[in-house]
């Protein structure tokens, strides 16, 4: 009796926290920082059996229910920092003639970015300064040209 009762608390903190995670703003991460038989209807705590539990279990499990909560939310803090996307916006200094394995590509904003990946090869729709577009993500930088399907480059440090 007392493995299936760890077991069922177990399995509804995990629930919680799962819950707790996909919370987006603020104040729905506020909402659910209470006690969890705050954050319960009466009859959904004693549903899950948590009406059992003597005041200091109760009170122990809402200690690390909170922790876990701190927890996740700096983990997920720490990998939205580390996937932040840069984005820059320009347009193609002169014509572009498309992809052609070494390609070179300057835009107006002074940076300049080198085909990544030789195999490409794409002929443009758009070939007098077209828009550019470069997204920084985890996978390196990718670009997007009117007129041209996205490919990956890398940036020229020294033109």
């Amino acid at each position: 009796m007392n493995t299936s009762r760890s077991a069922l608390i177990f399995c509804l903190t995990i629930g919680l926290l799962i819950f707790a995670s996909l919370k987006p703003s603020h104040g729905a991460q506020q909402e659910i920082s209470g006690s969890i038989q705050e954050m319960m209807s009466p009859e959904e705590f004693r549903a899950a059996g948590l009406n059992k539990l003597s005041p200091e279990e109760l009170q122990k499990l809402d200690a690390w229910l909170q922790g876990y909560r701190q927890a996740a939310e700096k983990k997920a803090t720490s990998r939205a920092e580390r996937t932040k996307l840069d984005l820059l916006v320009s347009r193609v200094d002169g014509s572009f003639d498309g992809l052609t394995g070494r390609t070179v590509i300057r835009l107006e904003d002074g940076t300049v970015w080198k085909q990544a990946n030789a195999d490409d090869r794409f002929r443009p729709r758009v070939t007098d300064h077209p828009a550019a577009a470069v997204i920084h993500s985890l996978f390196g930088y990718k670009m997007r040209i009117e007129g041209t399907p996205e490919f990956y480059v890398d940036p020229v440090r020294n033109p």
